[in-house]
């Protein structure tokens, strides 16, 4: 590889340093590329760092671009369009007819895919194409039809749907509970189990941590018998249901396994994450029969879980 491509900054930093030039806001910017403000202030700083220059000019309400920033704004967006120009030019025309689908590889894997048979069902002549990845989904450089994101309420785009929020709470395979394994009566008893992680070195997941919910549950201290962790979560629950340990449940993502046994919630506590998610229509497919009816189908699944959800809490309440 060239020296000069050797040395290009990430095109993520670069796509997403074009949208806080052009909305001069972290958190717009941050909004349309479904990311939280804080990940995009962390990219910024990182392009600037690798170019040793500020680009930016951060003022207590404002931000602007420097003067060196604004050239290289420009340089970027032009740059990007000539890009996504060329793309446009190289694809291939006969592509085939469809919705692409692009969201997380955690909720594609244990929400979304075991339940495309229902759409099969309700639409067999519409394809689905799903792009399971946790990049930047720009609608203007992409073929995604419909995005769904993980975000904070207050990040949600202007027209995104919010489908339902989330609740956390302990997971295990009742396999290992059945194993001599001491029981699982109050949060104490974790002392004598595995947990299993979501490795996260930088702390961008703090919700998904062990160790916040240990506090917020009276055990500040608490040592388990081991650990093991893992880059995806759907790896983490692939864990719990393999009897490896007890994992942090994310409902309404694990719903189908509790809802079947392969994994059951041992302590009646849980709490709500301030987030949710969130779908967004790509605005040139907002028009298209196939992606209406996905979308539709989305909301009617959401709207699904939420009922059973609230079933499942006041079964539990009665028991």
């Amino acid at each position: 590889m060239h020296k000069t491509l050797r040395a290009l900054p990430s095109l993520d930093f670069l796509r997403g340093f074009e949208a806080a030039g052009r909305r001069l806001s972290f958190t717009l910017a941050a909004s349309e590329l479904f990311l939280t403000q804080s990940a995009l202030s962390r990219q910024i700083k990182a392009l600037e760092d690798a170019l040793g220059v500020a680009l930016f000019e951060r003022r207590p309400r404002a931000l602007a671009l420097t003067e060196k920033g604004a050239a290289f704004h420009r340089a970027v967006t032009d740059t990007l369009q000539q890009i996504a120009s060329a793309a446009d030019r190289t694809r291939s025309s006969e592509r085939d007819p469809g919705v692409t689908v692009s969201t997380t590889v955690s909720f594609a894997s244990l929400w979304l895919i075991p339940r495309l048979d229902r759409f099969r069902v309700r639409h067999p002549e519409v394809e689905v194409y799903v792009s399971a990845d946790d990049r930047l989904v720009d609608f203007r450089r992409s073929d995604v039809d419909i995005a769904v994101r993980y975000l904070p309420d207050a990040a949600a785009p202007e027209g995104a749907m919010r489908l339902f929020g989330e609740r956390m709470l302990p997971v295990v395979s009742r396999r290992l509970l059945t194993r001599g394994k001491p029981p699982l009566r109050n949060p104490a008893d974790l002392a004598h189990h595995v947990l299993l992680h979501l490795d996260d070195p930088e702390g961008r997941t703090p919700w998904l941590d062990w160790r916040s919910w240990l506090v917020s549950n009276g055990q500040p201290g608490l040592k388990p018998a081991g650990s093991y962790r893992f880059k995806l979560y759907d790896q983490v629950i692939q864990a719990a249901v393999a009897g490896q340990g007890v994992a942090l449940g994310r409902v309404p993502m694990i719903a189908e396994h509790l809802r079947d046994g392969r994994l059951v919630a041992p302590f009646a506590k849980r709490y709500d994450s301030a987030r949710g998610y969130f779908a967004l229509v790509a605005p040139r497919a907002g028009e298209r029969r196939d992606v209406d009816a996905f979308r539709r189908w989305l909301i009617d699944e959401a709207a699904q879980e939420l009922r059973e959800g609230t079933t499942s809490r006041k079964k539990t309440k009665r028991t």
